[in-house]
């Protein structure tokens, strides 16, 4: 694609930047801690982690980085593209057998990983992989202080990585060829117990920050608290719709109580994003308090609850519900507030927020649809599947033909999300295909965790489940059935399951049991599980299922 057009210009976040280091450059981009960048710096920074990075790469080669919402992976958002480059957030949660396989998957270039996540990163196996260095990115406010690199795997520090470019080099340009190119490539466990690699456009990033923009009600006043992880479908795109603006990103290391109400009550903070225990963080906090100012709240993954929303509506804090997916750059639906719901009481009010909503502005109409791709009734009753289509759907999953052609059957995106619509148009989610579990707004992958328990030698079968939990919104519990002769207790199986997947993914909750329920073609009954009560005794469970 040609860029000598007067009338058409390849559409990227990466002129966001430019322009408001141009236009406001003396403004405050980024608080941390004791550091600010102001958006002239933040700029300069930009273009020279690109100068270096673009020396050390191909255009289109994969660039990770492994932070927490530091302002390092905020810059990235931005260099890395800008040096050609594709980034790829990681998940900071993840173990290293995890983090293994994306890495050789993505075959990424360079791994920027923060100190206190040198020691997932020393157990790593470089030898599969393609990268060239890793780099460790230290933070002055971690607690990291006297923390021993000398066994990690680093090969360079930040600023030493920096350290070497001339800063007279002219600036590279704000601007690429073909805006269907890659600029993201976010991992999801998606329904598999593989993680699937989802390549965003810089068309479809510039377009999906363009509708956060507009449905936040993001501008230059805005102070957005990074309560969401960058790593996650790159923070929904605020790391580029709030620079668009010219807003204030704040960055936080950790989402805690205490950190999040002294950001709110010192930093200004009018916006913040995350999943409905964030909601509950902040809702239940010893801290908690009527805000001095409007202050907005997006979140997604499970629908908050009503008493949840109530509370915070209490505190002078508007929530606004969303609905999407990492293969729809985040959200994509959003539950548009209507005058007449101020009529309803605080209750019924809640319930019509909690919903999935609508379209946003950058998508298209959302649709729910049965198994022969006719639309369902809208009497918010009858099943059917959730598809999607437009700009903000992914280019396709990474060296995954058959799994993107899959997704994209019939011309639409299928989330394998099981909803109704409402006579008003409005989608409601109601289940979750392929069992997937949406967790502090992390999706598990029921296979994944099963795969993990069932390697152990004493397990001869396994469901997981997914059941509602007030503070996470949903938690995983394993049905496990052991050897005959085995006396595996759940702690141990616990401690197995921890070696092989993240902390976050391993079940709360673990029941034997001596079988499970299964089709006349092998495969487990969940709904059988899910209808029991699992607060019964290991015998009346055994009884239930058998």
């Amino acid at each position: 694609m040609t860029t000598d057009f007067a009338n058409d210009i390849p559409l990227t976040p990466l002129r966001f930047l430019q322009r408001s280091a141009e236009v406001f450059g003396d403004k405050t981009a980024i608080v941390h801690g004791t550091r600010t960048y102001t958006y002239g710096q933040f700029a300069a920074e930009a273009q020279k982690l690109a100068k270096v990075i673009k020396g050390r790469i191909r255009p289109g080669d994969r660039v990770a980085f492994l932070c927490p919402n530091i302002p390092e992976l905020l810059i990235a958002h931005f260099a890395i593209p800008l040096a050609g480059g594709v980034l790829v957030a990681l998940n900071s949660r993840l173990t290293a057998r995890e983090l293994q396989y994306i890495l050789e998957h993505s075959e990424s270039k360079l791994l920027f990983v923060d100190t206190e996540l040198l020691c997932t990163a020393a157990g790593l196996d470089l030898e599969p992989t393609h990268l060239l260095d890793i780099v460790e990115v230290p933070d002055s406010t971690s607690t990291s202080a006297g923390f021993d690199t000398s066994r990690t795997p680093a090969t360079v520090q930040y600023e030493h990585f920096l350290g070497d470019r001339v800063t007279s080099e002219a600036d590279l340009p704000w601007a690429i060829q073909d805006e269907r190119t890659p600029i993201a490539l976010n991992y999801t466990s998606g329904t598999t117990g593989k993680p699937k690699g989802v390549l965003y456009s810089h068309r479809g990033a510039y377009l999906n920050s363009i509708g956060e923009t507009i449905h936040n009600q993001f501008n230059a006043d805005t102070r957005y608290l990074w309560t969401l992880p960058m790593f996650h479908c790159n923070g929904w795109c605020t790391t580029w719709a709030v620079t668009a603006v010219a807003g204030v990103h704040v960055c936080l290391r950790a989402v805690r109580p205490e950190g999040v109400w002294s950001a709110i009550d010192t930093q200004g903070i009018t916006h913040m994003c995350g999943a409905p225990t964030i909601c509950s963080v902040i809702a239940d906090a010893p801290q908690a308090h009527t805000v001095s100012a409007p202050l907005r709240i997006t979140t997604a993954g499970s629908p908050p609850s009503p008493s949840i929303i109530t509370a915070l509506d209490s505190l002078g804090i508007g929530v606004t519900h969303v609905y999407g997916l990492t293969e729809v750059y985040g959200p994509y639906t959003i539950c548009e507030y209507q005058d007449q719901w101020d009529g309803l009481t605080a209750e019924e009010r809640a319930v019509k927020i909690s919903r999935q909503g609508v379209g946003m502005l950058q998508a298209e109409t959302a649709r729910i649809v049965d198994s022969a791709m006719n639309d369902v009734p809208a009497d918010g009753a009858t099943l059917g599947e959730i598809v999607l289509r437009g700009n903000n759907v992914m280019i396709g999953y990474f060296k995954d033909p058959e799994a993107t052609a899959e997704a994209f059957r019939g011309g639409w995106f299928h989330t394998g999300d099981l909803g109704v619509m409402h006579p008003d148009g409005y989608i409601q989610l109601k289940d979750r295909a392929k069992d997937i579990i949406i967790s502090g707004g992390e999706n598990i992958s029921t296979i994944e965790v099963e795969q993990a328990i069932i390697s152990h030698p004493d397990v001869t079968d396994v469901a997981v489940i997914g059941v509602p939990h007030d503070k996470w919104g949903e938690r995983p519990v394993a049905f496990v059935v052991r050897s005959s002769t085995s006396t595996l207790t759940a702690e141990a199986v616990r401690t197995y399951a921890k070696a092989r997947i993240a902390g976050f993914k391993v079940p709360d909750k673990i029941l034997f049991t001596d079988e499970l329920p299964h089709t006349s073609t092998g495969k487990t009954i969940k709904a059988q599980l899910r209808a029991l009560d699992i607060s019964k005794s290991t015998e009346e469970l055994r009884t239930e299922t058998s």
